[in-house]
């Protein structure tokens, strides 16, 4: 203690005051940092993929029509974000007409699907699909999308080590430009990665050691994996996934509750391996379904049943 804070009780106290402040903002500051390396101190979004849209559009699924409709039931429903296709970010007006969609309806654009007609196992088809890699990301940047996932290509047999050496190549160079503009990729699967006892997945994963995974869980179930097991097997690679349902015969349900997936054994894997990523409802009908629902209700009955299980 100096003596001049003894000559003034005032400047002791402050003196005092302040360390005392600054140490409970140091602890304060700390126990954050320790919430968030645990997965706690994060608000897991729960964003819509916008597949049953893009389905009406087929071949190339792309639902650029409906795309302010997708916007409007998103928000109605109270979807956190719109996890768009690659397809909706093609055209040249793309960014402003989004951007405007985002403002009117209140709700951000999370990122995007890729993938739909590129076989990234074909060297020969690189180049074109680093050219439309070079066009898509950055527009998704520029609309504030932050996660990509990226489907393979089915080569409909195994695949062979050289083409799982073509394929490992053009993921890097792809997530290489994810990085440059601050959205972070995962490989998001369908069934044909994982059956064969995962022989497509884990080829990249050998040649991509601790690459991002971004699961679509009714796909593993489709394609022989059980999730938990997954998730117990890969989850701190996990950074995003896809909820989706069906009942026990195998059809898609209307919306999410309505099957026989266990997603609250799901939940429980999850929380056990801290995950702090984020996830989207995707939800897909049979050929020929007519909904009981607007769709919008669908989406929020979807919603609130991943708020009750997951606690999202």
């Amino acid at each position: 203690m100096k003596l001049s804070d003894l000559n003034n009780p005032r400047r002791k106290f402050l003196r005092q005051s302040g360390t005392l402040l600054g140490a409970a903002m140091l602890t304060q500051s700390c126990a954050g940092k320790l919430l968030a390396a645990n997965g706690k101190g994060k608000t897991i979004k729960v964003n819509g993929h916008l597949w049953v849209y893009a389905s009406k559009f087929p071949p190339n699924w792309d639902c650029t029509p409906n795309l302010e409709t997708v916007f409007a039931d998103f928000s109605y429903a109270g979807i956190d974000g719109v996890e768009l296709m690659e397809s909706t970010l093609r055209y040249d007006d793309s960014v402003s007409r989004i951007n405007g969609y985002i403002n009117k309806h209140k709700v951000p654009v999370s990122g995007s699907s890729y993938g739909v007609g590129f076989n990234m196992w074909d060297a020969s088809q690189h180049t074109k699909i680093m050219d439309d890699i070079k066009i898509v990301v950055p527009r998704l940047g520029q609309v504030k999308g932050k996660i990509f996932g990226i489907s393979v290509g089915e080569a409909k047999r195994l695949k062979t080590p050289a083409e799982l050496d073509a394929q490992a190549r053009i993921l890097k160079q792809i997530i290489a430009v994810c990085d440059d503009n601050g959205i972070e990729a995962n490989l998001h699967n369908h069934t044909y990665e994982v059956e064969n006892g995962m022989h497509d997945l884990k080829g990249t994963m050998e040649r991509i050691p601790g690459i991002k995974l971004g699961p679509d869980l009714n796909w593993l179930i489709r394609g022989g994996v059980n999730p938990v097991d997954f998730i117990k097997t890969y989850g701190k690679q996990i950074v995003y996934l896809h909820i989706r349902d069906q009942y026990a015969d195998g059809n898609w349900t209307e919306y999410v509750g309505q099957g026989v997936t266990n997603f609250s054994d799901i939940a429980k894997a999850l929380k056990a391996q801290l995950f702090n990523g984020n996830a989207a409802i995707e939800l897909a009908f049979p050929n020929g379904f007519t909904p009981a629902n607007p769709l919008k209700e669908d989406w929020k009955m979807s919603r609130q049943y991943v708020k009750r299980t997951f606690g999202w």
